[in-house]
């Protein structure tokens, strides 16, 4: 099969034929029909997250069709999606106690595993979701990821319904959640850099939409930082009112600057990290974009363009998320 390789943190991926993979116990094999491309991939990609396999594969947002190690409950030609929790051990103090996304021996999608810019792609059997047909390849593919972890971090921010809810950065995971507080009739204000965020932000039906210094014009219950940038964070507690909550969504924070805390964070305010995500997260999130209609902005890329891809998020030439097709 064709797939995009990382051989060496911060070099340009490979594209190669390699063997296409073999399904153990417990897995099923999927043909991939759509991958989105995540921030993630980034830190992947850059060195940023440590290297966890040589020659690995990246890509944890898949659409694919079982093409083997099917079952009863997923028979062969099931359309399904692959996050990038890609397992548990099931026996760590974190999952007996219902909280699978700190699992200590978790698989990563993508990281610790192979994933999906590739042709073909295994995963466990438990950690696939069965995708409603509301949902096409492309447009679903970003939910994945973006989305699912999105709306965890809605979950972690303990968003209400009718609150004002901050979205600082606008990128890929944040255009899909403002979705989702659109539906529960949430105010929505947005701060973020580039035009075209701030732009598409607008025709997507924020409240209030400024640069990424500026403040929200009404204090906010809740907030969530999309960026990986420790300034944001402190922004964001800013605009917060009494026992307000900011949510972190990134999986790696450049620094955290010293802050003022009698002035930022008094007043029973909160800082929370998101962490993963788990599979009703998952399952939630996919019925809701289902009955929601969630269309995702995307920017299809072929996989021999992997690399171009990668730069295009890693630069925010592309609003919404991009999609590599095999």
């Amino acid at each position: 099969m064709k797939a995009a390789v990382l051989k060496t943190p911060k070099q340009p991926l490979q594209i190669e034929d390699v063997g296409k993979p073999q399904p153990a116990t417990g897995q099923v094999l999927l043909r991939v029909r759509a991958c989105g491309v995540c921030r993630t991939d980034l830190h992947i990609a850059d060195g940023e997250l440590p290297p966890k396999k040589t020659r690995l594969i990246p890509g944890h947002q898949i659409v694919g069709i079982v093409e083997d190690g099917a079952t009863p409950e997923l028979p062969l030609g099931t359309r399904v999606g692959v996050s990038w929790m890609g397992g548990i051990d099931g026996t760590c103090p974190y999952c007996r106690r219902a909280m699978e996304n700190l699992c200590d021996a978790p698989i990563f999608t993508g990281y610790t595993v192979d994933g999906g810019y590739a042709q073909f792609v295994t995963a466990r059997r438990d950690f696939v979701y069965p995708l409603p047909a509301e949902l096409d390849d492309l447009h679903a593919a970003p939910l994945l990821c973006a989305g699912v972890i999105g709306f965890r971090s809605l979950r972690v921010a303990g968003v209400e319904h009718r609150d004002k809810v901050g979205l600082f950065g606008f990128g890929a995971s944040a255009h899909l959640a403002i979705a989702v507080l659109h539906s529960w009739k949430c105010e929505v204000y947005v701060s973020t850099r580039g035009a075209s965020h701030r732009k598409l932000a607008e025709s997507l039906g924020a409240k209030w939409v400024g640069g990424e210094s500026d403040k929200p014009p009404a204090e906010l219950d809740r907030a969530i930082t999309f960026a990986p940038i420790g300034d944001v964070v402190i922004a964001a507690l800013s605009s917060l009112r009494k026992g307000g909550i900011v949510a972190i969504n990134a999986i790696h924070l450049d620094h955290m600057p010293e802050f003022d805390y009698d002035r930022l964070l008094w007043g029973e305010r909160q800082i929370r990290s998101v962490a993963n995500m788990t599979r009703a997260d998952a399952r939630d999130f996919l019925k809701i974009s289902a009955e929601i209609g969630m269309k995702p902005k995307i920017t299809v890329f072929p996989l021999e363009r992997a690399n171009e891809a990668l730069t295009a998020v890693r630069n925010d030439a592309v609003d919404g998320a991009a999609v590599l097709v095999a």
